[in-house]
C-alpha cells in the first residue's frame, strides 16, 4: 500500500515513479511489488436503490445514545500470578481475581470501573494513577476454582490430613499477584467518526470495548458467555432435544455503526448445553441404553472428559480428567493414616474408603468405573453416584438429525413472539445501571427502530410450452405444467437396499407422473433387490455386493440409476453409494426413502432426476429472452462459493471448499461444482489457483473457467460475479487480497492478455438483524429489501429476504458489495440478487439466499459424505496439540469426467 497519510488515508502520490533506467518491456522489481502492495478495500456505497413497493417495518435495533465523545479508553494488559510467581494458566479465575482486585483498592484504582474481558485485557475510561499498577489480593475458594479440587472429598467438605500437608505445597497458595501494564488509549471520538463514514483502526477497537462491557455485565449474572451470547441459568430456558442435549434461550447483545448512529442490536439466541444432574443419568440419555451397565465406557470417558461435577456430599466442583481403569469395588489407591509419629501406607479400594472409611452409603456404584478429577500422575477417584454435572456447560458436538430437527421445532418464534421476549430481554438486562456504560454517557432507546423497506416484484418464470407464470408470494408449482426442458429417461435401473416398498408401483407411477410433466421415461431395465444376507454387512460391503449384482445383469453402463434406502435421513449407504456412483462410474444416480408417495413427492423428485441429467424445470423470463441487464450483454460467469467445517467439537476433520460456476451463457441457471478439502477450520479457500508447474494449475478456477468457454460457444467471461458465503466482516479483506488474487492468477496463466471484470459480494446467515411488519402477525414477505438506516454508514451493503417465511421468524440475508469493477446500479444488483433467488432448481419456490452459494453447500455437504464412513476407525482419537505435524489432509476423489459438470449435487 502506497504510504499512509496523517489520518490514515493513501497519499496515493507519495511514491516517486522508478526511474526509466531499464529497457520498457521489463517491470522493475520496486514497481513489481508496489503494483503487490496495493491493498483492496471494501468499496463505499453507490446511492441507494428505489425500484419496489414501499413498506414501514420495524427492526430489533435500538438506538444508542453517546453523550461522553472525549473521552479515552484506556487499554492496559493484565497478568495474573500465584504468590511463589507462577503464572496461572486456568481459566476462570481472572473474573473472580479482578472483582476482587476491584473491591479492595477502589482508591489506588482513582475509584475507577473497569471493562474485563476475562482474559488478558482490561479497559478503564480515562487513565489510572499510574503505567504500572501491582496488587496482592486473596482468595479464600480457590481450591474448588483452581485446579478444581486434587483433594480426596471428607465426609463434610473438610480437607482430610492429606490435604491439609498438600496445602503447604506452594501449588496451594491462596494469595494472587495481579499486574496491569498500559498497553494503548483508544479515543471515544472513533466511534463518532464511523458513524460519519470515517473509518480508522481504533473505531472497531472502541465498539468492542463496548461489547466487552455487555459480556463483563451479564458474566457478573452469571450467565454463560458464548461470544456475544448470553445464557441465564433458568430451567424454563431450557428445551430437550434428547441425548442427553439441552438447547439453551439466551440472548445476543451487540453494538453496531448504521446510517443512523450508533444502535444496539439483541436477538434471541440458541445454544446447546449438557443436561445438568447426576452424570449416570446424563451418560444413560446420551448413548440411549436402559441401565449404566449397559454404557460404552470409552465413549464415555470421551464425553465426559473436561466437564466440571459437583461431588456430594461436600458440594465441591471440580473438573472431570478421566475415568478408573477398573470398578469402583477393584480399583485402589494408597491411602495415608497417622499412628503416632509414623505414617502407615495402605492399599484401599474405592468402594471400601466411601462406604466403611467415610461412611457414605453406594447404592450401584460398586460395579461401575469411578469418575477421575485428578492429575495424570495422581488420580483421584470419586464414585459415579456421588457426581452431578454442574449446569450451563456448552456441548460442542455435532447434533444428530432428530437432535436438529427437535431444536428447530422447539426454539422458532412467531415474529410477534420473539418482539415480545426481545422488548421484555432489554428490560430486564438493566443496562441502565451499568457503570461503565453510564461513564461513557451512553443511553439506549427502548424501541425498536423504523426502517423503510422495498418489496421487489417477483420474476417471471418460464414453463414448458411456451407458458408464462408470475409466482405470488414467492411459489410456483408444476400443477397442470410441463418442464421446460426436460431429458428423456432411458438406459435406467432401480436398486432397493431392502427398502419396504411396492417398487414396481412406485417405478409405474413415476412414470406416468413424467409423461404429464414432459419428462419421457422409458421402462426400467430391472429393479436390483437387495440380497438378504448383506443386510448386516457394513455400508461399504452392501454397496459393492450390490454393484456386483447390477453390472453381471447389465449390458452396459446405465445413464441412471435410481436407488431406495431404508432409512430418511442419515443413512450409512448414501456416501459410498454416491462415491461409486459418481466417482467410480459416473452415473447419475437419486436416492430416495419412500414414505409416503404421492404426485407432489413424485414431482420434486423428478425435478432433482431432470436437473441431474442436464434438463431444467424452469427458467427466467428474462434469461429466456435474454435482458438481464448487464449479464445477458456480455459473457458473465456466476460463482458461488462456501467453505463448509466439522462442528465446534470436531478439531481434526477436514474443511471442504466448493465452488460452483455457472456454465451455457446466457443461462444463468446451469452450474457446475468443483470440491475440494483443506486444513480444518481454514475459512480462506486455498485451491483456487494451485501452480504445479510452469504449464499446469490444477485450481479449482481453471475447471470451472475452462467448463465455462467450452459450454458457451468458446467465449471467456468479460465479467466475472462471485457470491461468498460464511465470512465474517474481519475476513472482507481476505476475500479481497488472497482468494480474488487466486481467481485472477488462474485468469492470467489461461491468457495473460485476458482481463475480466469483478463484482464481489459476501452473503452472510448467521448475523442477528430481523425484520417485523408492525401490528401485522406475518413475516415480511419475499422479495423484501432494506439498504437504508441500520446498514453500514460507509460500506455497501444491504438485507434481503427473497424467500416467504413460513415458519418462526424469517432471517433476512445480509449482501457486503465488497467490490464491482463491472458497474452496477444498485436497483440492478438487487434486481439480479433477487432473481438468483428463483432459479433453484430443486424446489418450486424462491430461497433465501442466492442459488450458486445454496448449490455450493450441496456440494460440499455432498462430498462430504465421501469422506464420513472412511475415517470413522483412524480419527476417532483426536490428535492433541502434542506438538506433532499436523497429520496430511485426506483428498477427496475426483469425479468422473462425465458428470462432473453436472449438477450432481442438485
Amino acid at each position: 500500500m502506497a504510504s499512509s497519510g496523517p489520518n490514515g488515508t493513501d497519499n496515493g502520490d507519495s511514491l516517486p515513479p522508478p526511474p526509466p533506467v531499464v529497457p520498457s518491456d521489463v517491470v522493475p522489481v520496486k514497481a513489481e511489488l508496489e503494483k503487490k502492495k496495493a491493498l483492496r478495500l471494501p468499496i463505499a456505497r453507490r446511492g441507494l436503490a428505489s425500484k419496489g413497493t414501499k413498506l414501514q417495518l420495524l427492526t430489533n435495533h435500538y438506538r444508542v445514545n453517546v453523550a461522553n465523545t472525549d473521552g479515552h479508553f484506556y487499554q492496559y494488559s493484565v497478568a495474573l500470578f500465584y504468590d511463589d510467581g507462577r503464572p496461572v494458566e486456568g481459566k476462570g479465575v481472572g473474573r473472580k481475581l479482578l472483582d476482587r482486585v476491584h473491591e479492595t483498592y477502589d482508591s489506588e484504582l482513582n475509584g475507577k470501573d473497569f471493562a474485563y474481558d476475562g482474559e488478558k485485557t482490561l479497559f478503564t475510561l480515562g487513565s489510572l494513577a499510574r503505567n504500572k499498577l501491582e496488587f496482592t489480593v486473596v482468595l479464600e475458594d480457590i481450591i474448588a476454582s483452581r485446579n478444581n479440587g486434587n483433594c480426596s472429598p471428607d465426609g463434610n467438605g473438610e480437607l482430610n490430613e492429606s490435604d491439609k500437608k498438600r496445602m503447604r505445597r506452594p501449588n496451594r497458595s491462596k494469595a494472587f499477584k495481579v499486574e496491569l501494564s498500559y498497553a494503548s488509549k483508544i479515543p471515544l471520538q472513533a466511534i463518532a467518526n464511523a458513524l460519519r463514514g470515517q473509518e480508522s483502526e481504533n473505531y472497531q477497537e472502541a465498539i468492542r470495548v463496548l461489547d466487552i462491557i455487555l459480556r463483563q455485565h451479564a458474566a457478573k449474572q452469571g450467565c454463560l458467555l458464548v461470544r456475544q451470547s448470553f445464557f441465564h441459568n433458568d430451567p424454563k430456558n431450557f428445551a430437550d432435544v434428547g441425548g442427553g442435549v439441552l438447547g439453551c434461550r439466551g440472548f445476543h447483545s451487540s453494538f453496531r455503526t448504521t446510517q443512523s448512529g450508533l444502535s444496539l442490536n439483541i436477538d434471541v439466541s440458541t445454544t446447546m448445553i449438557i443436561t445438568p444432574g447426576p452424570v449416570v443419568d446424563f451418560l444413560i440419555s446420551n448413548q440411549n441404553v436402559r441401565d449404566p451397565f449397559s454404557l460404552d465406557w470409552a465413549k464415555a470417558k470421551r464425553t465426559l472428559k473436561n466437564l466440571r461435577i459437583k461431588a456430594s456430599p461436600s458440594n465441591q466442583e471440580f473438573k472431570i480428567t478421566g475415568i478408573s481403569e477398573l470398578p469402583c469395588k477393584d480399583q485402589t489407591f494408597t491411602l495415608k493414616r497417622k499412628g503416632g509419629d509414623d505414617v502407615a501406607e495402605e492399599e484401599v479400594t474405592v468402594y471400601d474408603y466411601f462406604v466403611n472409611i467415610r461412611k457414605i452409603d453406594l447404592r450401584y456404584s460398586g460395579d461401575l468405573p469411578c469418575i477421575n478429577v485428578g492429575k495424570p500422575k495422581r488420580p483421584t477417584y470419586i464414585p459415579l453416584e456421588l457426581c452431578s454435572l454442574v449446569s450451563l456447560q456448552r456441548y460442542t458436538k455435532a447434533l444428530s438429525t432428530l437432535q436438529r430437527a427437535s431444536l428447530v421445532e422447539k426454539s422458532r418464534q412467531k415474529p410477534q413472539e420473539r418482539m415480545r421476549v426481545l422488548t421484555d430481554a432489554l428490560k430486564s438486562s438493566n443496562y441502565g445501571s451499568e457503570p461503565m456504560l453510564r461513564n461513557c454517557g451512553i443511553s439506549i432507546s427502548p424501541n425498536f427502530t423504523e426502517v423503510e423497506g422495498r418489496v421487489l416484484q417477483a420474476p417471471r418464470l418460464k414453463f414448458g410450452n411456451g407458458e408464462d407464470f408470475n409466482p405470488r408470494n414467492g411459489r410456483w408449482n408444476f400443477n397442470n405444467k410441463k418442464i421446460v426442458k426436460p431429458t428423456k429417461i432411458e438406459r435406467w435401473a432401480v436398486v432397493n437396499f431392502s427398502a419396504r416398498c411396492d417398487t414396481r408401483g412406485l417405478v409405474r407411477d413415476l412414470i406416468k407422473c413424467g409423461g404429464m410433466k414432459g419428462i419421457v421415461i422409458d421402462q426400467p431395465f430391472d429393479v436390483f433387490e437387495e440380497n438378504g444376507q448383506f443386510r448386516r454387512a457394513p455400508p461399504v460391503v452392501r454397496v459393492e455386493k450390490m454393484f456386483e449384482l447390477v453390472q453381471s445383469k447389465l449390458p452396459g453402463a446405465p445413464q441412471f440409476l435410481l436407488c431406495l434406502l431404508p432409512e430418511r435421513k442419515n443413512s450409512d449407504l448414501y456416501g459410498p453409494w454416491k462415491k461409486k456412483n459418481l466417482a467410480e462410474f459416473g452415473i447419475v444416480t437419486q436416492c430416495i426413502a419412500p414414505t409416503r408417495v404421492n404426485d407432489q413427492y413424485l414431482t420434486n423428485v423428478l425435478l432433482k432426476i431432470n436437473a441431474k441429467l442436464g434438463g431444467l424445470n424452469s427458467i427466467l423470463g428474462v434469461e429466456h429472452s435474454p435482458s438481464i441487464p448487464i449479464v445477458s450483454r456480455a459473457p458473465t460467469i456466476i460463482i458461488g462459493m462456501d467453505v463448509s467445517h466439522g462442528s465446534p467439537g470436531q478439531t481434526d476433520i477436514p474443511s471442504i471448499a466448493a465452488v460452483v460456476s455457472s456454465r451455457e451463457w446466457p443461462l444463468i441457471s446451469k452450474y457446475r461444482a468443483s470440491v475440494r478439502t483443506q486444513s480444518p477450520k481454514m475459512e480462506m479457500i486455498d485451491n483456487l489457483f494451485k501452480k504445479v508447474s510452469d504449464k499446469e494449475d490444477e485450481g479449482i478456477m481453471r475447471e470451472l473457467l475452462l467448463d465455462f468457454y467450452t459450454s458457451s460457444g468458446n467465449r471467456k467471461p468479460d465479467n466475472i460475479i462471485i457470491f461468498r458465503d460464511g465470512v465474517s466482516e474481519s475476513q472482507f479483506n481476505q476475500v479481497l487480497n488472497i482468494e480474488l488474487d487466486q481467481i485472477i492468477e488462474a485468469c492470467k496463466f489461461l491468457d495473460e492478455k485476458w482481463n475480466p471484470k469483478f463484482l464481489v459480494i459476501v452473503a452472510q446467515k448467521n448475523h442477528h438483524t430481523k425484520f417485523f411488519q408492525p401490528g401485522a402477525p406475518d413475516n415480511v414477505p419475499p422479495g423484501t429489501v432494506i439498504d437504508n438506516k441500520i446498514c453500514h454508514p460507509r460500506n455497501y451493503d444491504f438485507y434481503m429476504c427473497a424467500h416467504a417465511g413460513m415458519i418462526g421468524t424469517s432471517r433476512p440475508t445480509h449482501y457486503h458489495v465488497l467490490l464491482d469493477e463491472i458497474g452496477f446500479s444498485p436497483d440492478d444488483l438487487q434486481e439480479l440478487v433477487h432473481s438468483l433467488s428463483y432459479v433453484y432448481q430443486r424446489s418450486t419456490t424462491a430461497i433465501s439466499v442466492v442459488a450458486p452459494i445454496c448449490y455450493a453447500h450441496l456440494a460440499a455437504t455432498q462430498m462430504g459424505q465421501f469422506m464420513k464412513f472412511e475415517d470413522k476407525s483412524e480419527t476417532s482419537s483426536s490428535h492433541g496439540g502434542s506438538g506433532m505435524p499436523a497429520p496430511p489432509v485426506p483428498q477427496l476423489p475426483r469425479l468422473q469426467e462425465n458428470v462432473s459438470s453436472s449438477m450432481f449435487f442438485c
